[in-house]
């Protein structure tokens, strides 16, 4: 019997992923969770993966062995490995992606190579040109010397032929170095040598400096050697010539590198008396919590109304109990408040989690988390596979919000996950809404879910009045096309007043369209099927899905003028407009041109909190979550662009980012007032938001629903295809119509199914490939996904369409 390890292998495309068998070599500890590099195809290329499971048999034929080990100490636990087994079955992608959706940035491995000399090599007499250039030089370095620099040092390729020449004749030796991408935080501290207890220990002369070191160390027992040579008044070289002596060792520690390490370290947060409503939630939420049982519950309030306050209430009561919190939030912007707030809280017990930190400061926190330091998890979409210990509850805030949904392999909802994981810790799952998801709101009212419901704001706070502008009979401002005049003078008696105001506009840059002045040629995207938004901070055209770039000026493609016409408006025009119409107004645009900066949420938040800004104007980042007491003026500038997008739920987002937005108004004492621009004012889903009546709209949508059948009365499953010529992806959506219309009308008779499509994308064409796709309408059971899988081994069982790309999403979204 041979033991063997069962590896996820990274690269392993789709056609030929499988978990593979690998021999472990004499001495190697191995076991499941832990990072291993393997040879792999043909050419036994070393390739980075995550052993999945161990076994004792017979050992296979032709089976290769495992190159090195990486840890000493297992990555993923039990719950993580049948986790991303879950994922691959799921959301179709390869095992290796379900793992690395579960690993940090950073734990990765980089394969590096070097060459040396072995001991007493000699050239044979008749040894031509390049293979002396190569002994010369590596017998000059005197060292092993890394294939890069090797390879730009005398201009050769890393696969040259004279080097594996020389190898293989035994005149060179190419050996691996496994690197980790992101190195441990190490701190090098000082403490004394076994037996010295007393200064009267020390044997050797020492001065007067090696001494305040010692009596140091005496006092202290052990520090840094940054404290050592501050407190000690001491260079490294004394504490270097003590450590030479035997009086002191050197030995490192790993230490955590946090972002936020510099906070509020303890409880500083005042206690605020809850209203009944609230207090009836958190005696629920904390009896659900100690069921001992997987529950899911739905706590749905008004903006403003304090459902912040009775999740942490419940934080608090999971704490007491030695159970971790995972705590989810849609949008980056959400998380500086969130942060703050948590730590007021419960101190250093927090810990982060989003693409904004740093891959070393990702890593960290999640070691922090791993190890035990940290038992609560603030983060975005990602924060759902924080390794928590004991996990006793996992809240998403914002639960409908369509960025807990993953549009890259693996496509999960992070809904899907944390009931996974609520499951495998017989914990409570707590979303959390003003606007809930359509589907969510659905089971909580059949009991499926725990429905708990927040009807009032706290306190005196009350909701703002919505005033519905109808831009058809709307004459435009000198200054702006984009602001009504009745906002126009809302803003300037807000100013006035020294209060603040919050405008949304979900669109980027200044001219959303620029055309040819005299052929009319929209000026589109060569790589994608879109058209170029005009940006005034650069003067350049912008595509906003490839990146690609052009001069504002360069000639029509069409007809050669130079003449262009700019229309539409966006965050930057409307930012310039503002400044026209209000002088003195400290304006502040916040959107992904404003905010990739390190902290940049952070930053512009805190000035516009303490009062540096009048007015945001801003994408959706400034329409959720945030609470600034001095706002009571809000303004949606286009409605319209939200509404009438190809997408099925289209008006329960919309809903969702009117409701929110406004209610970011008046959550003070001050009453708040809120403008809604619209070109189509009798659209019900405005005069619903306007009322923040969740309510009614919930009737609404959930009988379309039921009349068109789309979720919750079935599931839809998405099929994308994509490729660099528009023939062949066509070509390969019908092939797969084709398997998959054979199996069900054969072998799966029993599975209700409706497919619809295949059809181009509402994008035809991103970054240079073309975009075909999709949708099934099914119940996404395991066996539909037993039909999904077999159809996706038939469409790779051709070789031609390897060069297509396949993807499968569980949630599928658009209306096709």
């Amino acid at each position: 019997m041979a033991r063997v390890a069962r590896v996820a292998v990274e690269n392993a495309a789709l056609s030929f992923d499988k978990i593979y068998t690998y021999l472990i070599p004499d001495g190697m500890d191995a076991r499941p969770g832990c990072r291993v590099t393997a040879p792999f195809g043909a050419g036994n290329r070393t390739r980075f993966g995550i052993v999945m499971e161990m076994a004792d048999e017979p050992a296979p034929q032709r089976a290769k062995t495992l190159a090195s080990l990486v840890d000493e100490k297992p990555l993923l636990d039990a719950e993580m490995l049948a986790l991303a087994r879950w994922l691959h079955e799921t959301t179709f992608c390869t095992y290796f992606d379900a793992v690395r959706a579960l690993l940090p940035p950073g734990a990765g491995v980089r394969l590096q190579y070097q060459y040396l000399l072995p001991h007493g090599a000699a050239l044979p007499g008749g040894a031509h040109g390049d293979w002396r250039r190569v002994f010369e030089y590596l017998k000059g370095r005197g060292r092993p010397v890394r294939e890069e620099t090797l390879c730009a040092a005398l201009a050769l390729a890393p696969d040259a032929p004279v080097l594996r020449d020389l190898c293989g004749e035994g005149l060179l030796i190419k050996s691996q170095l496994v690197r980790q991408r992101v190195l441990d935080g190490k701190l090098v501290m000082v403490r004394l040598a076994d037996g010295i207890e007393t200064l009267s220990d020390v044997e050797v002369k020492i001065t007067a400096k090696q001494k305040a070191v010692v009596e140091l160390l005496l006092l202290a027992g052990q520090a840094s050697l940054k404290e050592v040579c501050y407190f000690a008044a001491a260079g490294k070289s004394v504490v270097d010539r003590l450590e030479a002596a035997g009086v002191v060792q050197y030995y490192t520690r790993e230490v955590y590198r946090s972002p936020y390490a510099a906070g509020p370290a303890r409880d500083t947060a005042a206690e605020i008396e809850l209203s009944e409503e609230q207090r009836a939630a958190c005696d629920t939420l904390c009896g659900l919590a100690d069921s001992g049982k997987p529950q899911t519950a739905l706590l749905y309030g008004v903006t403003g109304s304090g459902k912040t306050e009775v999740f942490l209430r419940a934080i608090r009561h999971v704490l007491a109990r030695g159970r971790g919190v995972i705590v989810m939030v849609p949008e980056i912007s959400l998380t500086p408040q969130t942060v703050e707030r948590f730590r007021r809280h419960f101190g250093s017990r927090v810990a982060v989690l989003h693409s904004g930190l740093s891959m070393t400061e990702r890593l960290d926190e999640w070691k922090r988390i791993r190890d035990g330091g940290a038992q609560i998890v603030v983060g975005t979409r990602s924060a759902v596979f924080a390794p928590v210990r004991d996990l006793g509850l996992i809240v998403m805030d914002e639960e409908q919000e369509s960025t807990y949904k993953s549009e890259q392999s693996p496509r999960y909802h992070a809904r899907d996950v944390a009931r996974r994981r609520a499951a495998w810790h017989k914990c409570l799952l707590l979303l959390a809404s003003a606007t809930p998801c359509t589907e969510s709101f659905w089971r909580a009212r059949r009991g499926d879910y725990t429905l708990l419901t927040l009807r009032a704001r706290y306190g005196a706070a009350r909701l703002p009045d919505v005033t519905v502008v109808d831009m058809n009979l709307q004459e435009p401002d000198a200054h702006s096309a984009s602001i009504s005049p009745q906002l126009i003078g809302e803003l300037g008696e807000n100013l006035a007043r020294g209060e603040q105001s919050i405008l949304l506009l979900n669109r980027r840059g200044y001219n959303t369209l620029v055309k040819c002045a005299v052929c009319q040629t929209v000026a589109e995207c060569p790589n994608c099927s879109v058209a170029l938004t005009y940006h005034s901070a650069n003067g350049h055209l912008m595509c906003h899905y490839c990146g690609y770039t052009a001069r504002a000026d360069a000639v029509c493609p069409s007809c050669g003028s130079r003449f262009r016409r700019f229309s539409g408006a966006g965050t930057q025009k409307v930012e310039q407009e503002l400044s026209e119409l209000f002088p003195d107004a400290r304006v502040l645009r916040m959107d992904m041109d404003t905010t990739m900066a390190r902290f940049s949420h952070e930053k512009h938040f805190a000035d516009f909190s303490a009062g540096k800004y009048d007015i945001i104007i801003g994408t959706q980042m400034v329409a959720k979550g945030l609470d600034f007491p001095n706002v009571t003026l809000v303004g949606v500038l286009s409605a319209d662009s939200a509404l009438y997008a190809q997408d099925y739920r289209s008006f329960e987002r919309a809903f969702s980012l009117f409701t929110q937005v406004v209610g970011r108004s008046g959550r003070a004492q001050k009453a708040g007032r809120a403008f809604i621009q619209t070109f189509t004012p009798e659209n019900p889903v405005i005069a619903l938001a306007a009322a923040q009546d969740y309510d009614s709209f919930y009737e609404e949508e959930i009988e379309s629903r039921r009349l068109h059948l789309y979720p919750p009365f079935c599931d839809m499953a998405g099929i994308g295809f994509s490729g660099l010529r528009g023939d062949e992806t066509r070509a390969a959506a019908r092939c797969f119509l084709q398997e998959l219309t054979t199996l069900a009308q054969n072998e799966y008779t029993d599975l209700p199914l409706r497919v619809l499509g295949p059809c181009e994308s509402q994008i035809l064409k991103i970054a240079g490939r073309y975009r075909w796709r999709m949708a099934v309408k099914c119940r996404w059971n395991a066996r539909t996904r037993e039909l999904l899988w077999r159809a996706v081994q038939k469409y790779l069982a051709v070789r031609e369409h390897h060069s297509v790309a396949l993807s499968i999403d569980p949630r599928f979204e658009s209306a096709l």
